[in-house]
């Protein structure tokens, strides 16, 4: 993958995919691959869910002040977490089918 392709995002790792199921040595596990490719496409939702709250003034309906505004990242990660979850938006599918290529990938290179 070219520089220009990596993704530097907050709570998501790549590396974490091969010492937790092994995938170096036994192959994609997809299982593990698919959880990773949700959790990227639940952290990449909640930071463009982050953008569109990101205007918005705490409401007196709610309590509002400063606990809303302190509280307002925990449910937005939240919200990121339940729309994966539910089916995202198709990213996870892109994810996933793009991990295990990179995998097989490496994999060849390995075995020559």
């Amino acid at each position: 993958m070219s520089d220009s392709m990596k993704l530097s995002t907050p709570g998501f790792d790549p590396q974490s995919l091969s010492q937790a199921g092994g995938l170096k040595n036994k192959g994609p596990n997809i299982k593990d691959v698919g959880k990773a490719a949700q959790e990227f496409e639940a952290v990449f939702l909640s930071q463009m869910l982050g953008q569109m709250w990101q205007g918005v003034e705490a409401d007196d309906t709610f309590g509002g002040g400063e606990a809303e505004n302190t509280w307002r990242g925990m449910m937005v990660e939240e919200y990121g977490k339940q729309i994966a979850k539910a089916g995202g938006v198709g990213i996870a599918d892109d994810v996933k089918a793009a991990m295990i290529r990179m995998q097989e990938q490496e994999q060849g290179k390995g075995s020559k």
